[in-house]
């Protein structure tokens, strides 16, 4: 997701998680947080094709040596700014309904894209260029979809939803006109798409859309 949820390869499955590292603390932290600040301010201004290691180094204050020994390359980078962007506590709304819910996720999600500069359209358009990216970009995905899931227990919980209903499905559903309409028809954000969308896949899967059965083959 931009900052939540996304679109993913269909059918594809997610890349194995990293090797768990140790968190790096004190200067070694600080460091980490001043490069990865500088790779999104530069990202979002210049774009994949204008990030370099020289420009990152200079804006975040450190060493290029530092910056070339730790992170290698501008894949290493991306790699790294991805996985930090996972490594937090966040969850998607609850607004005691699914289609409140899902225009929720949505609403963040048309923010994340529309943002000037948008860091998460950047990650998007970096992740058809690199393959450390492109492998940080699915692991993160595949993390918010897990986090996602919750919002179709509680409307199973809540009588909303067939017990059997397929959560990846209904999210994939639920959130890809965004995409759609943003980063491949690039039409200007409409504050009503994220409810519509929404609507509309609460509706497929009031009416047993995304049950088992209903996959297609």
């Amino acid at each position: 997701m931009a900052s939540s949820a996304g679109q993913t390869n269909s059918g594809g499955t997610p890349p194995p998680a990293p090797p768990v590292r140790r968190r790096p603390g004190g200067r070694t932290s600080r460091t980490r947080a001043r490069v990865l600040d500088a790779v999104r301010a530069e990202l979002g201004e210049r774009g994949y094709d204008g990030l370099t290691l020289d420009a990152v180094a200079a804006r975040a204050g450190v060493h290029r040596a530092t910056v070339y020994r730790r992170w290698r390359d501008v894949g290493g980078l991306l790699a790294d700014l991805l996985a930090a962007t996972a490594d937090d506590d966040w969850l998607p709304r609850d607004t005691g309904s699914l289609l409140g819910d899902l225009t929720a996720l949505n609403e963040e999600n048309q923010d994340a894209l529309t943002a000037r500069p948008s860091i998460a359209a950047a990650l998007l358009a970096a992740s058809f260029r690199s393959e450390e990216a492109e492998r940080g970009l699915l692991r993160l995905w595949a993390d918010r979809y897990a986090r996602c899931e919750v919002i179709v227990a509680r409307a199973v919980a809540r009588g909303e939803l067939p017990p059997d209903t397929d959560a990846r499905r209904l999210l994939v559903a639920a959130t890809a006109p965004l995409y759609h309409q943003l980063m491949l028809l690039r039409t200007p954000p409409d504050p009503g798409l994220p409810a519509q969308a929404a609507r509309t896949a609460v509706l497929a899967a009031s009416a047993g859309a995304f049950a088992p059965g209903e996959a297609v083959s």
